[in-house]
C-alpha cells in the first residue's frame, strides 16, 4: 500500500508539471453528509450511527491527457464523521477534520453546451484535528481529538472516490462519494475496523478558459 501511494504521487506530481498538458485551475465547495463503517469479524456496530452535515472547501487543478479524458485533484479540507442517538437518553457527534487529496480519472462528454462527466479514482486524506460532543441523561461532555500514532485515530485516511456531475461554462455541480478503505482505529483485534464514507455535494468554478 506504502509504494502503491509513493507510486501515485510521483505520478500526479509529474503529470502536473509536464507543461504538454493542458492545465485548468479553479475553487470548489459543498456539503458532505458523513457517516462511518464500524465493525468487526462478529458484529456491525455502526448500523443505527446517522448522517452528519459538514463541509468540504479547496482549491481543483485538471489536467487534460487525451480529448475528453483529463486527471482532476486538488487539495481540500473536508469534514467527516458520524452522530448518534441510542432512546432518548445518550446522543452526540464525531466530527474529524482532513487535509485531502482526490485522484480521478474524469471521462466528459458534451451535450450542447453541457459537459456531463463520471470520474473515479483514489483519495488520500491526513488527519488534522477534531471533536466530540456527547450527552448522556442530561450530562453533557466534549473534547477535542487527536491523530497520529497512539492517539485517539490514525494520521492517515485512504479509499476510493466515485463522482458525476455536470459543467456549464467556467461552473461545475458535481456528487461524489468516497468510500474509506483504511482503518483509522488503533485497535485491529478481532477485525476491528473503522472507515470513513462520505456523500458530497459540490459546486465549483474554474479560472480562465476551460478546454
Amino acid at each position: 500500500m506504502k509504494n502503491t501511494v509513493k507510486i501515485l504521487t510521483i505520478a500526479v506530481l509529474f503529470a502536473i508539471s509536464y507543461q504538454s498538458f493542458a492545465q485548468t485551475f479553479g475553487i470548489k465547495a459543498g456539503l458532505n453528509l458523513a457517516n462511518m463503517t464500524i465493525k468487526d469479524d462478529e458484529e456491525t456496530y455502526s448500523d443505527d450511527l446517522k448522517m452528519r452535515p459538514g463541509f468540504n472547501v479547496g482549491g481543483m487543478v485538471e489536467i487534460t491527457l487525451v480529448n475528453d479524458l483529463s486527471l482532476q485533484s486538488g487539495l481540500f479540507i473536508s469534514q467527516k464523521g458520524y452522530k448518534y442517538e441510542f432512546d432518548d437518553n445518550w446522543k452526540g457527534s464525531v466530527s474529524l477534520l482532513y487535509a485531502e487529496i482526490p485522484v480521478t480519472a474524469k471521462y466528459t462528454f458534451d451535450v450542447g453546451k453541457v459537459g456531463i462527466y463520471g470520474e473515479t479514482g483514489p483519495y488520500f486524506g491526513m488527519g488534522l484535528t477534531g471533536w466530540y460532543k456527547s450527552e448522556f441523561e442530561g450530562e453533557k461532555d466534549s473534547d477535542n481529538i487527536v491523530f497520529g500514532k497512539d492517539e485517539d485515530f490514525k494520521l492517515l485516511d485512504i479509499g476510493i472516490r466515485f463522482g458525476a456531475g455536470v459543467e456549464i461554462s467556467s461552473v461545475q455541480i458535481g456528487l461524489y462519494y468516497d468510500l474509506g478503505l483504511a482503518n483509522i482505529s488503533h485497535d485491529d483485534s478481532g477485525g476491528y475496523k473503522m472507515t470513513n464514507k462520505v456523500l458530497g455535494f459540490t459546486v465549483g468554478y474554474w479560472f480562465g478558459n476551460k478546454k
